[in-house]
C-alpha cells in the first residue's frame, strides 16, 4: 500500500518538480493549492492541469484571505520589481507568513489523512530572499508539527517536511524536472503575467527561470 503525501502545488516549476519527486518516491499524491488573491492567478489553472496530468489522488484549491497591502503579489498598487534580480534582501514580492500559513493547512490535512509527509518547493541556494524558504524555518516547522499535533504527541508517526529542491540551483531543478518527464509548458512562474497568462519576462521569477533553462542547456516551452 502506497504512502500518502501532501504536496504544496502552486503551478510553478519548483512545486511541479516536487510533485514528480514525491510520485517517484512512491507516494500517493494529495495536492494542495491556494487562492490567496495573488495577481498571478493563472498558476491555479496550471496547478489543476498538473494535478490531473500526473495522477494526483486528490487536488484541493483552498481560498484564504491574507492581509492586503503588504506584497506586490497581492496588492495591484504595489509594482512587481522588474529587471533587478537579487537587488533586495527581501523583495516586495514577499507575502507575510505565506509558507507558514500554507504549511499549517498542509499539516492539518496530512493529519486527517494519516499522512506524515509534506512536500514543498522551497529553494534557498539560488536567489531567494524569502525568510520562509530558509532551512532553519523548515526545520523549526517540522519540530513544531510533531509537538502541535495529536498524531505527533501520541507517537503515531513523525511528520517530515520535504524540501528536495532546497539546495539546488535553478539549472539543476530544470534538469531534474526534465529527467522526471515534466511538461514545462504546463507550469507558470511569472509574478506579473498578462491577462492571458503570458509571462512578463522581466520579474524576478521569470529571470531566474530563464537563467535556469539557459544554464541547463534546455529550451523553455513556457516562453513560446
Amino acid at each position: 500500500m502506497s504512502r500518502s503525501a501532501v504536496v504544496l502545488l502552486s503551478g510553478g516549476l519548483d512545486s511541479a518538480t516536487c510533485l514528480l519527486i514525491a510520485r517517484e518516491e512512491g507516494f500517493s499524491i494529495h495536492a494542495l493549492s491556494f487562492d490567496y488573491g495573488q495577481r498571478h492567478r493563472v498558476e491555479l489553472d496550471r496547478a489543476r492541469a498538473l494535478a490531473a496530468r500526473y495522477g494526483a489522488r486528490e487536488h484541493r484549491v483552498e481560498r484564504i484571505e491574507l492581509p492586503s497591502g503588504a506584497s506586490a503579489l497581492t496588492d495591484s498598487s504595489v509594482p512587481v520589481p522588474k529587471d533587478r534580480l537579487g537587488a533586495e534582501a527581501i523583495p516586495p514580492t514577499y507575502v507575510p507568513a505565506r509558507n507558514t500559513v500554507f504549511l499549517a493547512h498542509a499539516l492539518a490535512w496530512a493529519e486527517t489523512l494519516s499522512a506524515f509527509d509534506v512536500f514543498l518547493g522551497a529553494n534557498a541556494l539560488d536567489y531567494s530572499g524569502y525568510p520562509d524558504c530558509r532551512p532553519e524555518f523548515l526545520e523549526a516547522f517540522e519540530r513544531m508539527a510533531n509537538l502541535a499535533t495529536r498524531s505527533g504527541v501520541e507517537g503515531r508517526g513523525a511528520f517530515r517536511i520535504h524540501a528536495p529542491l532546497l539546495r539546488m540551483t535553478k539549472a539543476a531543478i530544470v534538469r531534474r524536472a526534465s529527467d522526471l518527464g515534466l511538461d514545462f509548458g504546463l507550469t507558470s512562474s511569472c509574478y506579473d503575467p498578462s491577462a492571458g497568462g503570458k509571462p512578463c519576462g522581466h520579474c524576478d521569477s521569470c529571470l531566474l527561470r530563464e537563467k535556469g533553462f539557459r544554464e541547463a542547456g534546455l529550451a523553455d516551452p513556457g516562453r513560446a
